[in-house]
């Protein structure tokens, strides 16, 4: 019933051979690669090898991740979002992500205006010379200086940028900021995972505490599909799951299945009401 995808730092552990091959079994649409692992992107193997893989599987590469603080806008950054470009035009992925700074400096509205608007303007001929899609995902945790997609999405508007940058529908981050409207038709992506731990505050949740959906899951995942494929959203949803139990699991593709399995059957629920 739905599009899933399969974000790398949820199988964190796992080679990226090991990785592109537990997602064609689970029957991925695509997977988003990452460069923040602590170790070097695609295990060092070269982009034409893996893009070569990806095709043998039938998978597309959603994502390449991240410049991270890209609104802290510097030729150092430019330099960072130029080269992920080249490399996401070299492997095939269709996106890469920006990440905005998390360590609780710029918060106030009047400094994350002045921070998003020349990071964006910055952006915006790299990607169009690329012909590249940016993927957006403001942060819901309170020492974020972009955690309103409504921010976002003024900006990209204002820019007149919208086929250029997209937003990041993150379900954990969502919860986090405090809910707020679905921009489906600026979404480029949807992040899912769950948060099972009963104890935990919402405003205390930290990726830690991220793993698979389940009856469990306190961030309402499924209502929060539900919501954006009765409003027309189509993309893909890829599990981003940070938490170490799931990069520790003994059976950790077994685990993604019986989470994919819940959703569906929740969602077949949904229908049937």
């Amino acid at each position: 019933m739905l599009d899933f995808g399969l974000n790398q730092v949820t199988m964190a552990n796992a080679s990226i051979d090991e990785f592109i091959e537990s997602a064609a079994r689970l029957g991925m649409v695509g997977v988003e690669l990452r460069n923040d692992l602590g170790r070097p992107i695609f295990d060092g193997r070269p982009a034409e090898s893996v893009r070569q893989m990806l095709q043998d599987h039938g998978m597309r590469l959603l994502g390449l991740s991240q410049v991270y603080p890209f609104n802290r806008w510097t030729d150092d950054i430019a330099a960072d979002v130029k080269a992920l470009v080249d490399f996401a035009s070299e492997v095939g992925a269709e996106t890469i992500s920006l990440i905005p700074c998390n360590d609780g400096t710029g918060i106030d509205i009047a400094t994350r205006q002045n921070d998003l608007f020349p990071a964006l303007e910055g952006c915006l001929p790299i990607l169009e010379a690329a012909n590249i899609v940016a993927l957006v995902e403001p942060l819901g945790f309170t020492r974020s200086s972009l955690r309103s997609k409504a921010e976002l999405v003024a900006a990209i508007e204002t820019l007149g940028a919208p086929s250029h940058v997209r937003l990041v529908h993150d379900t954990f981050h969502h919860t986090l900021s405090g809910g707020g409207p679905f921009y489906q038709d600026r979404t480029g992506i949807v992040h899912i995972s769950g948060v099972t731990d009963a104890d935990v505050p919402v405003d205390q949740m930290e990726d830690a505490h991220r793993v698979l959906v389940d009856a469990n899951d306190r961030l309402g995942n499924v209502d929060q599909i539900t919501a954006l494929r009765d409003a027309g959203y189509q993309g893909a949803y890829s599990f981003e799951c940070f938490s170490p139990d799931i990069h520790r699991h003994p059976s950790v593709e077994d685990a993604i299945r019986t989470s994919m399995n819940f959703i569906s059957s929740q969602l077949q629920k949904e229908i049937a009401a």
